[in-house]
């Protein structure tokens, strides 16, 4: 069982952060309490050339938070090193009060928690996984920069505040939070129970640095006949543009949907597609976004962050500069 665990987390380790680690048998066993030596197999394990006591469960059962902490401590009397809990199995709960007591754990395959690693690993991982010259946003961490960017930088950003404002979970937006600071454009800080995300100056040195990351909102573009049909979406693409420049408005209507939307509106409605329209005023394009576009959207208006973003395949001076009139006329 102990061998089985001790392959199963250099396995995990190494599939999950690319790490290839040391682990050898500790020295320092003996000199331990004999309740401590019933119960761990303990091996040194090298993590980023930095040293670990692994404490191995030998026969698993539910340990308490504090019990964990004590068989910790029980270790430091003598040796100086910092101790990792490790077993096979752990229920959910468990797992949850050991983070909550800030106790490194690896489930080996399951889950881990490694705080004291945790900028080291983020900068591992950011080195040997991302670069910001090409990674892209994910589009729910996107709307978190969107969001920043339309409500200010300045905020409180946890996963449960974001989690109410935003249509995804607390789970969801704390991989967010991760990729951002992976990234570099943010910075993560524990405050009480909560993980709390900073962004370092205001908007528009967010929107410079985080420009690159950024990705076209829209999925897929259609285009469809009128027929007097009422669009459940709000304006986009050059429709929009008309709104926040000087551009003269399109003859034919441009709107973003989300997904879910336009699943919906196409189930109830009888819509013929085209890819290419025709040139007559009949036609209305249909943009599905990634997210939904009415989350930021203003006076039935697609934000100008995402619009700039979903305009930037043309190649048409008056659109370039009618984009440029735009981001110029933000009050940062």
């Amino acid at each position: 069982m102990v061998q089985k665990a001790i392959y199963g987390l250099q396995d995990y380790l190494g599939e999950t952060l690319g790490l290839s680690i040391k682990i050898e048998p500790w020295i320092g066993r003996s000199s331990l309490p004999l309740f401590l030596r019933d119960r761990y197999e303990f091996y040194e394990v090298t993590i980023l050339e930095r040293p670990f006591l692994a404490l191995v469960e030998i026969n698993p059962e539910e340990n308490t938070p504090g019990a964990i902490r004590k068989h910790f401590e029980q270790v430091r009397k003598n040796w100086n090193i910092d101790s990792i809990y490790i077993t096979p199995s752990m229920p959910a709960y468990n797992r949850k009060r050991l983070i909550t007591h800030k106790i490194p754990f690896i489930v080996p395959g399951n889950q881990m928690y490694l705080p004291d690693l945790g900028v080291d690993l983020r900068e591992h991982i950011a080195r040997t996984r991302l670069s910001r010259s090409s990674a892209k946003l994910s589009p729910s961490t996107q709307t978190v920069v969107l969001f920043a960017l339309l409500c200010g930088t300045d905020l409180v950003f946890t996963p449960s505040t974001l989690a109410d404002k935003l249509p995804y979970s607390q789970m969801t937006m704390s991989r967010a939070f991760d990729e951002l600071e992976m990234l570099g454009l943010g910075k993560i800080e524990t405050e009480g129970r909560e993980r709390v995300l900073h962004f370092e100056g205001g908007k528009r040195q967010l929107w410079e640095s985080s420009k690159g990351t950024l990705s076209s909102p829209v999925r897929k573009r259609f285009h469809i006949r009128s027929a007097g049909q009422h669009v459940v979406g709000v304006r986009s693409g050059l429709t929009a543009l008309s709104h926040y420049s000087m551009l003269a408005e399109p003859a034919n209507p441009e709107y973003a949907l989300s997904p879910k939307e336009w699943k919906e509106w196409r189930g109830s409605e009888k819509v013929e597609t085209f890819l290419v329209p025709d040139l007559d005023s009949s036609h209305i394009t249909i943009e599905v976004w990634n997210y939904d576009p009415k989350i930021f959207a203003e006076a039935g208006t697609v934000d100008r962050f995402s619009l700039y973003l979903s305009l930037t395949y043309q190649k048409d001076e008056r659109v370039e500069a009618a984009l440029k009139e735009m981001i110029e006329n933000i009050e940062w």
